[in-house]
């Protein structure tokens, strides 16, 4: 019988790091099982995830450590030092030209790099800069690259990093120090908010040097912004807590996003981690709330309460909102301003746009709602038009009124809401 071939080195990097990068977050199929590890069309194994530019658009990344060899033992991460996982590092010439043959073949259209930290903060830092720069000079790469800046490294290699990547991001890692100090005892929360403090100041100056036309686009730093991660499900912290974390990064750093991972077992698991994932659909949760941060108005306070500082998992969070506060509903459509329109369950704020400025020529009607392509079935209960008024139905006082708008699947055959 024939010998089996020897894998061949970069082979075995690629399949180590590409599957040791799957536990971050920050690309949208990470964790997707596919039907065949190796058929057409795969997410598995060799790092090519996706994610979103600015104007919408969904590119290919090549997603891959630098190396998971570590000196840092943090429970949560597969790559801790006493972890027995298989170890690997690029030298940054091999990541280079894997790049470029990727790109060549149209596999992806940009780069996201990260990396266990191998010798200390700034030697990772130096070395992960190094592969955007030379893809940068010297191979006039114009792709989208993504940086996971290492925390605590110094603040000129933030800035360099910001100079090279469009996107430069620094884990906050858990909820809250007290976390940190539990599961990874060897990092510092001050260190990590400095260094988002350094990219952020970074940023900043890169924005009013371009506003005042003394840098060129392609000069500024980290064009895309900053972004993090933060992994929930790993400590009891709860969902209020995740927020408030978040709101302070949204509202000191200026972040672009904050991740929500939800904690993932691993192999060769450190004593005391959680044996089971949190549920998935409380990562879901996790952002929908987060959306009503940052673009609805909301406060933490008023999603999740010191009482109940958790989100439910049966509706999301703005409908539970609504359902305790039915004597501000139903709202006039012709006649609410955008403030509330926004708390209404089933509007976003293209939707609550579009009435404002449909209202001003036409009388808003149910037909309107259908022609907008609104979720009549959740809307309904919650507001007035010119056609409908459900204040003479009571439905706001209804006992059942929960069911009757909790999200459910349809069928094909199911009957219009009839207004």
């Amino acid at each position: 019988m024939m010998a089996a071939m020897p894998e061949p080195s970069i082979h075995r990097k690629l399949r180590v790091l590409a599957s040791a990068a799957k536990y971050d977050a920050s690309c949208a199929s990470s964790g997707s099982k596919g039907r065949n590890e190796k058929g057409l069309g795969s997410t598995q194994g060799m790092g090519i995830c996706h994610s979103y530019t600015p104007d919408g658009r969904c590119i290919s990344l090549l997603k891959v450590l630098m190396t998971n060899v570590c000196i840092y033992d943090c429970a949560y991460c597969v790559s801790r030092r006493s972890s027995g996982v298989e170890r690997a590092t690029f030298e940054p010439d091999e990541l280079v030209t894997l790049t470029l043959d990727f790109y060549r073949r149209n596999y992806i259209e940009g780069l996201f790099l990260s990396s266990a930290v191998r010798r200390s903060a700034d030697d990772t830092m130096e070395r992960m800069i190094s592969i955007a720069q030379r893809l940068r000079e010297r191979e006039a790469f114009a792709g989208y690259i993504h940086l996971k800046a290492v925390a605590g490294a110094s603040d000129a290699l933030i800035r360099k990093a910001g100079r090279y990547a469009d996107r430069v991001s620094v884990n906050i890692e858990l909820p809250s120090r007290a976390d940190l100090s539990r599961l990874a005892p060897e990092k510092e929360g001050e260190q990590i908010e400095g260094s988002m403090g350094a990219l952020r100041e970074a940023i900043d100056e890169s924005i009013q040097a371009r506003r005042s036309r003394r840098i060129k686009r392609k000069e500024m730093i980290a064009p895309a912004g900053q972004s993090t991660q933060m992994i929930v499900g790993a400590t009891p912290s709860p969902d209020r807590l995740v927020l408030n974390t978040a709101h302070h990064l949204y509202t000191r750093y200026r972040m672009r996003r904050v991740y929500y991972s939800g904690y993932s077992p691993i192999p060769f698991a450190a004593a005391g981690m959680p044996a089971k994932a949190p549920p998935l659909v409380r990562e879901h949760r996790l952002y929908q709330a987060d959306w009503l941060l940052r673009f609805y108005g909301f406060d933490v306070d008023e999603i999740a309460s010191e009482a109940d500082p958790n989100l439910r998992l049966d509706i999301d969070p703005k409908l539970a909102w609504a359902l305790k506060h039915r004597e501000l509903f139903p709202v006039d459509l012709n006649t609410a301003p955008r403030e509330l329109l926004l708390r209404v369950p089933g509007l976003g704020v293209r939707n609550a746009q579009k009435i404002i400025a449909s209202r001003r020529h036409i009388p808003i009607t149910m037909t309107v709602l259908q022609r907008m392509r609104v979720a009549l079935r959740k809307v309904a209960p919650f507001v007035i038009t010119r056609d409908r008024n459900p204040a003479p139905l009571r439905w706001l006082e209804h006992a059942n009124l929960e069911a009757q708008v909790k999200p459910q699947q349809l069928s094909l055959f199911d009957q219009p809401l009839q207004t």
